[in-house]
């Protein structure tokens, strides 16, 4: 078979981007037979993809177009125009976005990460709410089968009208550069980020990632340790004058590891999550993890992370102090909970989701 993957979404340093990244690279490692189409576009980043193609090995060929998002979301969800074959030839699957929904005479599959746009609209930029809602829509109307990192995330989408049947559920996985880091590589990234203090380490910023109650949770849990809190993201929330933070904006995907591996703690207490892939890669650096018990986050945590109500500043703050006195069962309980997922699993997963299209 010939199968189409749009690689667009690979330059932006999201879960999505890391997510296609990870799924492209093993499937083209363990799929021997078919051939892959692996096509992409943007105005301003045409080399980052081409960077991203380069490092590449088996039985592919690329088509990279000056198309940005937004025309994308113009031609494929707003006026559903212009057949994904007419840029990139004949196909047997495609596979989508999260982005945009081309049409085409092909098996379409896609993956769909979360339905946190919808749920949550209020803390969605406007724009994002209104290309989800548009992309879902020819979703549920056109697509053969539907991905997706969970079984919670299945639920939300049988609640948006699409077919139990054409769903399948295919988890995500830490990744193989997510190991616990020497001392050596945790000093350097600490110096290069000025992080001078043990921290407690989270990923995102905003409503949905629930920063202010993890902010006042952290004051409460720190009760004079000489502990930072470090946030990965720009700071996008209005906070009081509080000494211990640190707003590291974007970080370098290669840093992350070590980011990840020098934290006392990961404190993941989002109110939403489709999947919760950092809660999985923390696991696997061997660092304690605080996360919610909501949505998808027991699924993907088990017994190996202190849950706590991510509505509740104590509940959050009790879970950090727990955390901090049960760190070597924590991080033994979190390396057996990575090792359950891997992503060759999720690539040979979505290669029976392709095969699919013969029957």
């Amino acid at each position: 078979m010939k199968i189409g993957i749009d690689i667009s979404q690979t330059i932006y340093g999201t879960g999505v981007s890391f997510y296609t990244k990870e799924l492209v690279r093993k499937l083209l490692e363990v799929d021997r037979e078919n051939q892959y189409v692996l096509f992409g576009g943007s105005l301003r980043r045409k080399g980052d993809l081409e960077h991203f193609l380069g490092s590449l090995r088996g039985n592919f060929i690329s088509k990279i177009y000056p198309i940005p998002p937004s025309m994308a979301d113009f031609i494929w969800n707003r006026f559903h125009i212009f057949g994904i074959e007419r840029l990139i030839g004949e196909i047997d699957v495609l596979h989508s976005s999260d982005w945009s929904q081309p049409p085409s005479r092909a098996f379409k599959v896609t993956t769909v990460h979360d339905l946190s746009a919808m749920r949550f609209p209020r803390l969605t930029a406007r724009k994002i709410f209104e290309v989800q809602g548009r992309r879902l829509m020819r979703v549920r109307e056109e697509a053969d089968r539907v991905i997706v990192p969970s079984e919670s995330t299945k639920k939300d989408l049988v609640e948006y009208g699409i077919e139990e049947s054409r769903i399948r559920v295919i988890y995500e996985a830490a990744g193989e550069e997510f190991f616990p880091k020497s001392p050596e590589e945790v000093i350097l990234v600490k110096a290069k980020y000025g992080i001078r203090r043990k921290y407690i380490l989270t990923i995102g910023v905003g409503g949905r990632k629930n920063t202010e109650r993890l902010i006042k949770a952290f004051e409460l849990a720190k009760a004079g340790e000489e502990l930072n809190l470090v946030l990965i993201g720009r700071q996008t929330v209005n906070v009081r004058s509080v000494r211990a933070l640190n707003f590291l904006g974007h970080v370098e995907e290669k840093d992350l590891p070590a980011l990840m591996s020098g934290a006392e703690t990961f404190a993941f207490p989002s109110l939403y999550e489709g999947f919760g892939l950092p809660v999985l890669q923390a696991f696997a650096c061997g660092t304690p993890v605080v996360t919610s018990n909501v949505s998808s986050l027991p699924e993907v945590a088990g017994n190996a992370a202190v849950l706590i109500d991510p509505m509740d500043v104590n509940s959050i703050a009790e879970g950090i102090k727990k955390a901090l006195r049960g760190r070597v069962g924590l991080v033994k309980s979190g390396f057996a909970q990575a090792k359950k997922f891997s992503w060759d699993k999720t690539a040979e997963e979505t290669l029976k989701v392709y095969e699919e299209a013969r029957k």
